[in-house]
């Protein structure tokens, strides 16, 4: 066999492999699939082989280029699997405030929070130029702490021409730059201003976008945010129902601040997940685990917010929820860019394992965008989405915190600077 890039001798070889066309649940989380003095070959885009570095060797007759991971682990290439990375401004006075006591849904109601990066992103807008090169830049460190596919909503146009302006800078995203980008229409992250006291024309409003998103091609899901505030329950299942309508898969942020029912009803809809959950009812947590619905845990929000409620993440492993992990990346609520920071919050605060945060932030990540089968594992077959960090075993992973242990990064087969 001929291999365009050889990586050997990994003191282990994280492949979070053993998915079996589902994401992982329960104690299958523990399983990370590890081989050590592991290797790997890859040809083209793909991974042509796995197994120990021995074994590799044999079957190898030339390498294009070779990695040696001596001392080092390598894993699958992260997936953050719920971004809004696209906004103009930010919001480090809020931030402050925060620090002062004030709460984040205090800060909505005096049309701070989502609709003061909404006002921001708006300007913005007038250069999209200008906004898409910030993007870029995002998901430039975004790669270099191995991140190798995100998703990236809208949300913060709640017009039809800014939200498909902010749909398109996404798509040129997806031409202009190596990460996968998976693209989320949220038209019902908040109501605008203008629609405070005209809350039943905007929801026709964004019935309205969803036509053009779909008949433009421009979003694979469609995101409602649930909550005291936001969308109501009728409010929500209003809009979700016609996206699937559609043909648009679906995600719910759900069970931030409160509980009203998100969870229950994104179970019943059929969304691929149901995002946040800080707050769920043992109903919602049964439902999610019949329906295998994805719960993405975003414990970077709680950190950044200060308010000390996270989600339960015990309990729902236990329910049977698969469970995934990601940044939320946005300026009001979660400011990160660096997925091993989640992973270390997951271990800390959710007291989820290393192997549980491991297998949420890559495998059960790359489900929670449809794409496990393509995606977040080390397997003959898949992409070849590869990291390579600076550690001689995955425990160490979340026991560092604030560094990039990142050394290396493939992406799609092509080693990146």
């Amino acid at each position: 066999m001929i291999a365009d890039v050889l990586i050997k001798n990994a003191s282990e070889l994280v492949t979070a492999r053993g998915a079996k066309g589902s994401p992982k649940t329960k104690e299958g989380m523990e399983d990370l699939g590890i081989i050590r003095n592991g290797a790997l070959a890859i040809g083209g885009k793909e991974i042509v082989a796995v197994g120990e570095t021995d074994e590799i060797l044999a079957t190898i007759r030339r390498a294009g280029t070779v990695i040696d991971a001596t001392d080092r682990i390598v894993l699958p290439g992260f997936v953050d699997c719920h971004t809004h990375l696209v906004f103009g401004g930010s919001r480090e006075d809020e931030f402050i405030q925060k620090i002062e006591g004030r709460s984040y849904l205090e800060t909505m109601q005096r049309n701070g929070g989502i609709l003061s990066t909404v006002e921001k992103t708006r300007e913005a807008l007038t250069s999209p130029g200008a906004l898409m090169n910030r993007a870029q830049a995002f998901l430039d460190k975004m790669l270099a702490f191995g991140t190798t596919t995100a998703e990236i909503k809208t949300g913060y146009g709640l017009t039809t021409e800014s939200e498909l302006g902010l749909l398109k800078i996404i798509a040129g995203l997806k031409e202009s730059q190596p990460v996968d980008i998976v693209s989320t229409f949220l038209g019902a992250h908040a109501f605008p201003k203008e629609y405070k006291k005209r809350k039943a024309d905007y929801i026709q409003l964004v019935l309205g976008m969803l036509e053009r998103v779909k008949t433009e091609g421009l979003a694979e899901y469609c995101d409602v945010f649930v909550e005291v505030g936001a969308f109501s329950l009728s409010e929500a299942r209003t809009i979700l129902e016609q996206a699937k309508k559609q043909g648009l898969k679906l995600k719910l942020h759900a069970g931030e601040f409160n509980d009203i029912g998100g969870a229950e009803l994104g179970a019943e809809l059929g969304a691929t997940s149901i995002d946040h959950l800080d707050y769920i009812s043992e109903r919602g947590m049964e439902l999610m685990a019949e329906n295998k619905t994805i719960g993405v845990l975003l414990p970077g929000v709680p950190f950044h917010l200060m308010t000390n409620k996270y989600a339960p993440a015990r309990k729902l492993i236990e329910a049977g929820v698969p469970i995934a992990l990601a940044t939320d990346f946005n300026p009001g609520s979660c400011p990160t860019l660096s997925m091993q920071m989640i992973i270390s919050l997951a271990c800390r605060q959710l007291k989820m394992t290393p192997a549980e945060a491991i297998n949420a932030a890559t495998i059960n990540a790359a489900y929670a965008l449809d794409r496990g089968d393509k995606i977040g594992s080390i397997e003959v077959g898949k992409r070849a989405d590869i990291i390579v960090l600076d550690i001689p075993h995955h425990q160490q992973l979340p026991y560092w915190f604030g560094v990039n242990l990142v050394v290396r990064v493939v992406k799609n087969g092509v080693i990146t600077e």
